[in-house]
C-alpha cells in the first residue's frame, strides 16, 4: 500500500531479468537484409528463414525453399566474452567465421557477392 491511503498498490518495473528469447536489433537485421537482397539479386539465393530462442537468434539462407539452408548466421549473446557471439555456418553446419563484430562475421559472404557480380 502506498502511503496517504490511496489503496493502490505500486509493482516495480521487472528490470534486471534475462529476456525471454535473443533477437537481432534493428541495426543488425537491416546488415543481414542488405546482404540477403543483395545475393538474392545475384541469383544465389532464394528464400530465408529466422530462428529466435532463448539462447540465439539465427538467420538462414537458402539456395532453394526446400534445400538446407546455404548459410546460417547466429548470434548468441552468452558467447560475447568468449569467442565472439557471432558465428557464420556453411551448408555442412562447418563454423566459417566466429567473431565479435557482425560486419567481420559476414566478410566472407561479402567478397562472394562480389565475385558473383564480377562473373
Amino acid at each position: 500500500m502506498q502511503p496517504g491511503g490511496s489503496g493502490s498498490t505500486i509493482v516495480p518495473f521487472p528490470g534486471g531479468r534475462q529476456p525471454q528469447q535473443v533477437g537481432f536489433d534493428r541495426l543488425e537485421l537491416a546488415r543481414i537484409l542488405d546482404l540477403y537482397g543483395r545475393m538474392v539479386a545475384a541469383g544465389e539465393w532464394r528464400d530465408y528463414a529466422m530462428d529466435f530462442s532463448k539462447d540465439c537468434a539465427s538467420f538462414a539462407a537458402f539456395r532453394r525453399t526446400a534445400d538446407v539452408p546455404q548459410m546460417r548466421i547466429e548470434k548468441r549473446p552468452a558467447l560475447r566474452q568468449r569467442q565472439g557471439m557471432w558465428a557464420l555456418f556453411g551448408e555442412h553446419g562447418q563454423v566459417l567465421k566466429r567473431g565479435h563484430e557482425l560486419a567481420g562475421v559476414l566478410a566472407p559472404l561479402e567478397r562472394r557477392l562480389v565475385k558473383a557480380v564480377e562473373n
